[in-house]
Parts: C-alpha cells; sequence; structure tokens
C-alpha cells in the first residue's frame, strides 16, 4: 500500500497525541495527588473488632481525619494473624484511599511461618510506625520467682518443667517469650491455646505458669492478685508499671520485645499523597489526645520516617527468621 501525502500527514498528527498522552497522564495523576484527599480514605484492620489491635486503629483513623479533613473508615479483615487484610490492601489500588494497619507479626513474623500472597517488602509503601505494645512478663502465684533473675535460676534448675501459654504458636507473644528464652540460655516448654484471653484464664487457673501479655489486658488480673508481675519487655519503665523493672535492666541487656503499629498504603501510591499521609500520620503521633488514647491502651507513642520503617521491618525480618528457624516454631 502506497503513502499518500494526506495519510503521512494523519500519521503525524497520530504520532503527536501519542507523544503527548504519557504527559497528559502525568499531569492527570500528579494533580489529582495534590488534590488528595477529595474522598474518605479507608483504614483496614486486619483483625476483628475490640481487640489492641481494633482499638488503636480507630484511635489512628480518628486522628488522621482530623488531620487530612476528611473521615478515615476503619475496615475490619481479620484471618490468619493478619494475613487476609494485609493482603487485601497489598492488591487494592495505589491512589491513596486503602491504608493499612500494619503490625509486626503480619511484616516480620508471618512471611517465616506461612506462604502469604503479599511480600512484605515490595507490595507496600511505608508511611511510618507510630506505636508500640509492649508485655508484662507475669507468673501464677504459686510460681516460686518475683524478679526476671529468679526466673531464669529457677528455669535453669529444672530445664523445661516451667511451661508458658501464649495465643497460638507463631504468635507475636509466643515469638517474645522465645527471644527471652534464647537470650536467657533456658528451656520453657510452649502451650498454644486459642487466643489471648483462654490463655490468661489458663494462668489464673494454675494451669501454665507463665504468660507474656499485654498492659491493658493484664491491669485488672495484677491488681486482684490472679497473676504475678515480675517484669516488662519495653526498652524503659512503664507508665502503666511504673515499679516494674524493664528485662533489660533486671540481668538481660538488651532486650525488648512488643508489636509495633504502623501504617502502610499499596506499592505506588503517587509520592505526593505518600508525603501528605507521612506528615498527617507525624502531626496525628503528636496530637496530646492521640498519645493519651494509646496510653489507655498501654500502648506507647512511635515515630519515624517511611525510610526508617522499611529498616525497621528488614532488622525485624532478619531477627524472626532466625529465631523461627532455630527454635522450630511452626504455626498452628
Amino acid at each position: 500500500m502506497s503513502c499518500s501525502p494526506c495519510t503521512g500527514a494523519a500519521a503525524a498528527a497520530l504520532l503527536a497525541v501519542l507523544t503527548a498522552t504519557p504527559t497528559s497522564a502525568v499531569r492527570a495523576q500528579s494533580a489529582a495527588a495534590s488534590a488528595w484527599p477529595v474522598k474518605p480514605p479507608r483504614l483496614i484492620v486486619s483483625f476483628a473488632p475490640g481487640g489492641a489491635n481494633d482499638i488503636l486503629g480507630r484511635a489512628l483513623a480518628s486522628q488522621l481525619g482530623e488531620t487530612l479533613g476528611q473521615q478515615v473508615v476503619v475496615e475490619n479483615r481479620a484471618g490468619a494473624g493478619g494475613a487476609v487484610g494485609t493482603e487485601f490492601v497489598a492488591r487494592a489500588a495505589a491512589d491513596g484511599y486503602t491504608l493499612l494497619l500494619g503490625t509486626a507479626s503480619a511484616f516480620a513474623i508471618i512471611p517465616h511461618l506461612s506462604r502469604p500472597n503479599y511480600d512484605a517488602q515490595r507490595d507496600f509503601a511505608p508511611i511510618g510506625p507510630f506505636a508500640t505494645l509492649n508485655y508484662v512478663i507475669l507468673a501464677h502465684p504459686s510460681v516460686p520467682a518475683k524478679t526476671v533473675k529468679d526466673l531464669i535460676a529457677l528455669a535453669r534448675r529444672t530445664p523445661g518443667r516451667l511451661n508458658f501459654a501464649s495465643s497460638g504458636s507463631g504468635s507475636a507473644p509466643h515469638l517474645a517469650v522465645e527471644l527471652f528464652s534464647a537470650q536467657a540460655g533456658i528451656t520453657l516448654t510452649h502451650i498454644p491455646y486459642k487466643g489471648g484471653a483462654p490463655a490468661l484464664t489458663a494462668l489464673m487457673g494454675g494451669e501454665v505458669d507463665l504468660m507474656f501479655d499485654t498492659f491493658i489486658t493484664t491491669l485488672p488480673h495484677v491488681k486482684s492478685g490472679r497473676v504475678k508481675p515480675i517484669a516488662v519487655t519495653s526498652a524503659r519503665r512503664s507508665a502503666t508499671f511504673p515499679d516494674l523493672p524493664t528485662v533489660a535492666e533486671s540481668g538481660l541487656p538488651g532486650f525488648e520485645a512488643g508489636n509495633w503499629f504502623a501504617l502502610f498504603a499499596p506499592a505506588g501510591t503517587p509520592q505526593p499523597v505518600v508525603d501528605r499521609l507521612t506528615r498527617a500520620l507525624a502531626a496525628a503521633s503528636a496530637a496530646p489526645a492521640f498519645r493519651e488514647r494509646l496510653s489507655a491502651q498501654g500502648a506507647e507513642p512511635m515515630s519515624g520516617t517511611p525510610e526508617e520503617l522499611a529498616a525497621l521491618i528488614r532488622r525485624e525480618s532478619a531477627r524472626f527468621a532466625r529465631l523461627i528457624r532455630d527454635a522450630g516454631i511452626r504455626a498452628d
């Protein structure tokens, strides 16, 4: 087929349109990102309503909404220890309107226990951490130990005789006890339960000797004397238990264990949206009302840049990979 002058002109016009289209698309995307948010974003919480994850997520959504000028709607998508909701966000549109309340468990533990349908380090745009929830080492009152040193000495005299409850194999509290055991050079027998509530009930009933539990869940039972607190796993003493020493100051220098919480968006989210979210998260984290809500749940504020959150995930992932391998831990 011959090429006429008219056809050549049409081809040139078409080429010009095709050449301009990517630039127009970029401009349109940039304009949309600059206007973000024009509708309520949703925050996916990968756990059922009522628990610590849900409470912290709703506190964050409320504070972010004030900062962004749009309501942030919480949507619970529970299952597989947080993997279901995490995968949902990994597959969501990268437009800033689907966000994730991410946890240490979903990003640093689950990938080494199963094969989730997401890549914790490639499928998300980190925004920043905002809280950490640490644990209290609890013992049944009949256990003859009052301090970390007492507990370690008792475990060394009777290897494997002391046992501990957890909310399930591979759960964050279970891994915290395994970290403690590895650093202390002791052997404790794991008794998994189907959730934190039955595990705590077993401890109070004397069915098990020990447990690592969150501050807010623990407080009423410590006050009633049904469980005995030994130490806290945070880096600093807690305002909830100001008289309890940390594990680190009780004989295991550098020990720290807890479940951190962070904000994520799907990978590919426009940088202007990520930047806006980073600023909004920093403002929310600094708000006195938000910090008070965290404290009421026994959580501590945490801050950091997207780059620092990405580095935290890499460090924690490597640490838990070694622990899971060396201890031969399997998920339920």
